[in-house]
């Protein structure tokens, strides 16, 4: 038989090079699906940073609400207000900015667009990157202060002269935007102390008065919401004791709230202080007699009125109320009284002065001056 011969020298290098490409490509493989991982990793870190920063600029936004520049606004699409644009999030993660809208009376929609730190810098290409967009939906958060009568006292009430305290729900003349009157209230809501009329002074109501052995000292401090020293360290005007007549100031034709003494323009609805409700607080007794005043009036002292003074809103007095009548106007309060009698003595009405109850005027005070909480359910979305 012939002898044949064969050369296998080389297969080891074609084996070993075919390896290198096999181990190669699985290197390859697992490098490009290490880095793909790492890059997702980091899109969704930085995806749920974006998310983080714009719930927080939602809340920032919250916490830092001003009633009183905010919820007398026009509603959306004619008035919207500039959230950021890039406000700083807590802990430099990043930054925010959007829009808050009036969507109704009571109701506000906050839309917040969140950016990391890394895209708010502009470290991607073009500027983008990671960035979220949520919704939430806010309303007014109002204090409910238990007003069921135009006169809510502890103690003995006295209506004498031309008086007249009265329950039926009266909307203030020249305000528009009021609903139709609700039910009538009771005119004198007191713990049983005795209210007595002299002259042609008159208690109106269903019933003209109501005896609520409830009532007590807690309930001119304590409200559904808040305290009244929570609501005095909220108040725009803060005054000593002393005698004052408040009326609009008008500067260059807008509404000027630095003056101490401008207290919103009640008479006058469409007027550019029409929609200043502040939060009055008077540290000792005051004495008002001119002109006007509206919003709630927090009285540390007494409370005394003369002539014609009208106030539109929610008043509470932790001593006395005492009222002398006179001038061209009757009525001296629009809303609602609520008078703690600390020392238990008589409340004095005389004159002129005339007490009614109106819900318009009680829920105008409130809308304006009442902070905003989120919605308790469905409150939230995620924008694109």
């Amino acid at each position: 038989m012939k002898r044949i011969l064969r050369d296998e020298r080389g297969m080891a290098l074609a084996v070993a090079i075919f390896a290198l490409v096999v181990v190669g490509a699985l290197v390859a493989g697992a490098f490009f699906a290490g880095t793909q991982e790492q890059r997702v990793g980091e899109n969704q870190r930085r995806v749920q940073t974006s998310f983080g920063v714009a719930e927080a600029g939602a809340q920032e936004r919250v916490l830092s609400w001003d009633p009183g520049t905010m919820n007398k606004r026009a509603s959306y699409p004619t008035d919207s207000v500039v959230i950021g644009p890039n406000a700083p999030a807590p802990g430099g993660t990043g930054s925010y900015g959007g829009y808050s809208y009036k969507m109704g009376p009571n109701i506000f929609l906050i839309d917040v667009t969140g950016r990391d730190r890394a895209s708010a810098a502009g470290a991607i290409a073009g500027g983008g990157g990671a960035r979220q967009r949520i919704g939430m939906i806010a309303r007014i958060a109002p204090i409910d202060f238990g007003i069921k009568a135009s006169l809510t006292t502890q103690g003995a009430v006295s209506v004498g002269g031309n008086a007249n305290i009265n329950g039926a729900d009266q909307n203030p003349g020249g305000w528009a935007s009021c609903d139709p009157p609700g039910p009538p209230q009771a005119g004198v809501r007191d713990q049983g102390g005795q209210v007595t009329s002299t002259g042609n002074g008159t208690v109106l109501g269903t019933p003209p008065i109501v005896n609520d052995p409830s009532i007590n000292s807690s309930t001119f401090t304590t409200f559904g919401g808040a305290t009244y020293a929570q609501l005095a360290a909220r108040a725009n005007v803060v005054i000593p004791a002393g005698t004052y007549s408040t009326d609009p100031v008008v500067t260059n034709g807008v509404c000027d709230k630095t003056v101490l003494t401008n207290w919103g323009d009640g008479l006058n609805p469409a007027a550019p202080c029409g929609t200043y409700f502040p939060i009055i607080h008077a540290t000792g007794t005051i004495t008002l007699n001119n002109t006007q005043g509206q919003g709630i009036l927090l009285v540390d002292g007494d409370l005394n009125i003369q002539g014609s003074y009208e106030f539109f809103g929610i008043v509470i007095i932790q001593g006395d109320l005492k009222t002398a009548g006179g001038g061209t106007t009757d009525a001296h309060f629009w809303g609602g009284v609520m008078a703690k009698n600390a020392d238990l003595s008589v409340q004095n009405l005389s004159g002129n002065a005339t007490l009614n109850y109106s819900s318009c005027s009680i829920l105008a005070a409130l809308q304006a001056t009442s902070p905003i909480s989120l919605m308790r359910s469905r409150g939230w979305t995620q924008l694109y």
